[in-house]
């Protein structure tokens, strides 16, 4: 199956250096169950299966932290997708895999030069008055060089590294076969959903690559604060920017890790913490087009308490329904409600969840809200109530949708920001009112109107295309080709048990056949000639008794299924 895997990947150097690497942190067994191991050993690589023992020692958080560092930028994305789904891991997975850096060595400037002139259509010192050829900042996808414009204004290119849109859909490939191996053959990592995970994550680093996408969402998210002064998003130059290279205004300011610098400035940091959670807010919550990394390093503080946001390589969308389904779990939440808390929780189960019963989720999460209640607002921990919550979803095997959970992520990432500006950051009270508007606002007459429009609109559209749709099913049935099917769950299992009835009664009557045979056979004495038959009989014995161990056995674990 790898093999297979392997061959259309095209990349079984990479397949073995990804073995390799498991193995050396000592996740050979699992190398072993997915198959891999047989693969290195076709490509006669040596297997040392035994782990260093100061990477034995490492916590399995930290031990796959390093796995992801040391297989490079495109399984450090992935990481960084794996620490927002807070609803699939623990706290402490979470935080480790947060500790990843999207950092990287610089690619030469030559390189991105020429790639400079290809995107311009003319050599970067003609186009700009000044380049500087050593980068402020370099990550896996890119890097980020600053420049002045021939009018004297100052920004920055931000450059995607040449060749690895090549290296990232090699690695895709061969994570998208590798999610369906270990599906298969890990049953115990099936509640992690890999294929789910690795899905979200090919479609968020294509998106990311695009860096025309990402300037296209900066300036919608520029014009919702277009009547905020205190929220400031990085203009767009799209007479040099494409799908390679994002020119946008260079941020003078103070970098969101710098607080020291801040309070030189004499910067209020408790309006600083309030401005930026109502920044983040209006996105979530009205907007529906947020930051999904609200993290320091894509904060700046301005002069006069502003902020600034840069970065939206990573975004999260948010439809009208669901926001006012966030703001309605929110809302119970620290109201109290925990029937409203269950029934949004329960229509947010995911097709791939397994059944659970609806009144044990219940109950849990009554018990869960009423530790809450009467709690006044000023004291409630709001991302430690969420953390809780998403704790209580896996145990119960449940997962959230994937916007959702980069929903999740960057609420506690901001709450994490805004206690770092102030230690009495209050991150209930903050989002109150952002609550309550979506809340009202969702039965506003004007949003009722609307959504009264829409459903007779398609009540409508299914009324005047039913008499075309009952004309084909007339002439399918007059030609014969009507087709009904019918899927009932238990006939299933009564056929299943059919089959195994009937495979029992097959192994019985052979095995009672042999049981004769051989004692026919065994009867004969005499001629010499015939001791070949004894012999038969004797097979004929053992096959009998293996039947008959086959039956019990068969019989027992049936009943114990």
């Amino acid at each position: 199956m790898l093999w297979q895997a392997i061959g259309a990947a095209r990349d079984l150097s990479r397949a073995n250096d990804i073995a390799a690497v498991l193995i050396r942190y000592g996740f050979g067994d699992l190398v072993r169950r997915i198959g891999m191991a047989g693969a290195l050993e076709k490509a006669g690589k040596a297997l040392h299966w035994r782990a260093p023992e100061e990477l034995a020692r490492l916590e399995p958080p930290a031990r796959v932290r390093r796995v992801l560092e040391d297989l490079g930028p495109t399984f450090v994305k992935l990481g960084q997708i794996l620490a927002t789904r807070v609803d699939l891991f623990p706290p402490e997975w979470i935080e480790e895999l947060g500790k990843l850096q999207d950092a990287a060595p610089a690619a030469d400037f030559a390189s991105i030069r020429a790639q400079l002139t290809e995107d311009l259509g003319e050599a970067p010192e003609t186009a700009f008055a000044r380049l500087d050829t050593d980068p402020i900042a370099a990550a896996s996808l890119a890097q980020v060089h600053r420049a002045t414009l021939p009018d004297g204004k100052e920004v920055v290119l931000k450059v995607r590294r040449p060749g690895i849109r090549p290296v990232v859909e090699a690695d895709l490939h061969l994570l998208a076969r590798l999610a369906e191996i270990l599906e298969a053959e890990a049953p115990d990592l099936r509640r992690y959903r890999p294929r789910e995970v690795v899905r979200e994550f090919t479609l968020s680093l294509r998106r990311e690559m695009d860096f025309a996408a990402e300037c296209r969402i900066a300036e919608r998210v520029a014009a919702n604060f277009a009547g905020s002064p205190d929220v400031v998003v990085p203009a767009i130059h799209w007479q040099w920017s494409g799908e390679r290279l994002n020119v946008q205004d260079f941020v003078e300011g103070i970098p969101g890790r710098d607080l020291a610098t801040a309070d030189a400035a004499g910067l209020d940091r408790k309006l600083l913490a309030r401005r930026g959670a109502a920044a983040v807010l209006k996105m979530m919550l009205e907007d529906g087009l947020f930051h999904a990394d609200p993290h320091p390093g894509n904060v700046f503080y301005l002069p006069g308490n502003r902020l600034a946001f840069i970065d939206f390589g990573m975004v999260g969308r948010l439809t009208e329904e669901r926001r006012y389904q966030v703001a309605l779990m929110l809302h119970g939440l620290v109201t109290g409600d925990s029937e409203t808390v269950a029934e949004v929780l329960l229509d947010w189960r995911s097709d791939a969840d397994r059944e659970i019963d609806p009144a044990r989720l219940r109950h849990e999460i009554d018990g869960f809200v009423d530790q809450y209640r009467n709690v006044p607002l000023r004291q409630l921990d709001l991302a430690a109530m969420l953390s809780d919550l998403l704790a209580i979803l896996r145990e119960n095997d449940l997962s959230l949708p994937p916007d959702l959970s980069l929903l999740v992520k960057a609420f506690i990432t901001l709450e994490g920001l805004g206690r770092q500006l102030d230690p009495d950051f209050d991150m209930a009270a903050e989002a109150a009112p952002f609550l309550e508007r979506v809340l009202l606002a969702h039965q506003s007459p004007a949003a009722i109107a609307k959504r009264g429009w829409r459903a007779a609109g398609g009540a409508l559209s299914l009324l005047a295309s039913l008499p075309q749709d009952l004309g084909q099913l007339m002439r399918a049935a007059r030609r014969g080709r009507l087709n009904m099917q019918v899927d009932i769950v238990a006939l299933d299992r009564f056929g299943e048990k059919l089959d195994r009835a009937a495979s029992r009664m097959t192994i019985g009557i052979v095995t009672a056949a042999l049981i004769i045979g051989t004692a026919i056979l065994m009867t004969v004495v005499g001629d010499p000639a015939f001791t070949g038959l004894r012999t038969l009989g004797l097979l004929g014995f053992f096959g009998a008794v293996a039947g008959g161990v086959w039956v019990l056995l068969s019989i027992w674990r049936g009943r114990r299924s």
